[in-house]
């Protein structure tokens, strides 16, 4: 195949998904030097491309476009690219491609009602939702396009980014020692419960450790937080909503230690190579565990069990229904899950231990 001068990586999902997109950005940069990399993704997701070195550009679309819209953007891409990469086996990313590019590869669910979209692409991968991690999944269709797959997670940030958070916060200049806590996560049904954060604060604070909490700028997120914070240790960092994600991954990269539960930002302390303590509950960790830094060509989590895989632990609720794959025991995003809620903070405390520097184990 003729080297490719510009590529379209197509992911227009969660922003987590995003980020998961980086290593096949990565892998058409590394393969193809000189390539024009261009991402497309939903308004509100492109903020975890920010800094990053590897893209040319990132072209936004609602997750909901008028028809409008749908022709502005189909206007802008039509054939611009040599190569067109659909990360997601759904209608719109597949037509997308169809449009941007080519030549085009994907991924598709490999059934009779896919084959119209087949047809649009030069190349697919069967999408694999439940035994392949997702980074897995996407370099698969940076193989197909002809790129050596490169399985690393890109977190960048700029000067401004490095500044602002000094400008926040005293223990990233070095000032004392730090843990960085995400105690929100977008879905409650992913929440871990009030007092093991307490407790877990109290047993950092007990060892000389600052803990630095992080959050999006929702009310929700800041109203959480702003209640605990008067049951946390004196001289607790808020920074819940004061941060942008590159931001954020900086901080994590300045930590003694990252604690969260499944979402973007414990995969940003894993890409950044901060050690990370991870609580799983309904999530399943084959295919959305946080991809540890340096990591390989393989799952690096099973389905069921706590694990640590290089600088990732994965600490998953012990119920006999975990993972049970399903948003929350009453089956919505709002509801939580029993295995996060009874999570003890003992065996958080416990990995935390394990995952600090100088730990024996």
């Amino acid at each position: 195949m003729t080297s490719p001068a510009s590529a379209l990586v197509i992911c227009t999902r969660r922003i987590g998904d995003v980020l998961l997109a980086t290593p096949v950005m990565r892998s058409l940069a590394q393969s193809w030097p000189g390539i024009a990399v261009d991402a497309l993704v939903f308004e509100g997701t492109e903020s975890i491309l920010a800094a990053n070195q590897d893209l040319r550009d990132v072209l936004t679309i609602p997750e909901r476009p008028s028809a409008g819209e749908h022709v502005a953007l189909f206007a802008r891409i039509w054939r611009r690219y040599d190569l067109a990469l659909s990360l997601l086996p759904g209608d719109r990313p597949t037509v997308y491609a169809f449009a941007a590019g080519r030549r085009r590869v994907g991924t598709l669910v490999d059934e009779p009602k896919s084959g119209w979209k087949r047809r649009l692409l030069h190349a697919w991968a069967p999408f694999d939702n439940l035994d392949t991690h997702t980074v897995l999944m996407n370099l698969r269709v940076a193989e197909l396009a002809g790129a050596t797959p490169v399985a690393r997670v890109a977190a960048a940030w700029s000067p401004e980014d490095v500044l602002r958070v000094m400008s926040l916060a005293p223990a990233p200049r070095g000032d004392m020692p730090f843990a960085l806590l995400h105690l929100f996560p977008m879905f409650p049904y992913k929440q871990w419960r009030a007092d093991g954060w307490i407790a877990l604060a109290g047993w950092l604070a007990d060892q000389g450790i600052v803990s630095v909490l992080t959050g999006g700028p929702g009310k929700e997120e800041r109203a959480y937080a702003g209640t605990l914070i008067p049951r946390l240790p004196p001289g607790t960092v808020n920074l819940v909503g004061q941060l942008s994600l590159p931001q954020v991954a900086f901080l994590a990269s300045q930590a003694q230690v990252y604690v969260g539960t499944d979402t973007v930002v414990t995969h940003l302390a894993a890409a950044v190579g901060a050690p990370v303590v991870a609580l799983y509950g309904p999530s399943n960790p084959v295919k959305w565990g946080p991809w540890p830094r340096g990591h390989g060509g393989a799952n690096p989590f099973q389905r069921i069990g706590s694990r640590t895989v290089g600088n990732v632990t994965l600490v998953q609720g012990i119920a006999n229904c975990v993972p049970c794959l399903q948003e929350g025991c009453e089956r919505h995003v709002r509801s939580l899950s029993d295995c996060l809620q009874q999570m003890p903070a003992s065996r958080v405390i416990e990995a935390v231990q394990r995952a600090l520097p100088g730990s024996t184990g």
